[in-house]
């Protein structure tokens, strides 16, 4: 499993809302992105969002990032400040 990690600053809570009901209507990833799972994260307090896209393949992370690079700025939470293309190692669930 791989993840592309995405960090935005000057997030606003209307923004953040509007981006998540953007991407829950839609009914899937956009096209070029072999994405099989997203996670979105705000702070409100520091105006940050963090985006969590997971990948089975390092090829189809090294894709999607290619297209998710090519998206306009408006369709983003904030100012794209740091992008890390990560294997995952270890996912542990503690009860």
């Amino acid at each position: 499993m791989f993840v592309r990690i995405v960090r935005f600053t000057g997030v606003t809570s209307d923004r953040i809302k509007a981006v998540a009901a953007r991407i829950e209507a839609e009914d899937g990833p956009p096209p070029g992105v072999p994405t099989t799972e997203l996670k979105l994260m705000f702070d409100e307090a520091q105006g940050t969002a963090v985006v969590f896209q997971y990948f089975e393949t390092a090829e189809e992370m090294k894709a999607g990032a290619q297209a998710l690079g090519a998206m306009d700025a408006s369709e983003t939470p904030g100012t794209r400040v740091s992008v890390d293309m990560c294997e995952m190692v270890l996912e542990r669930t503690i009860i």
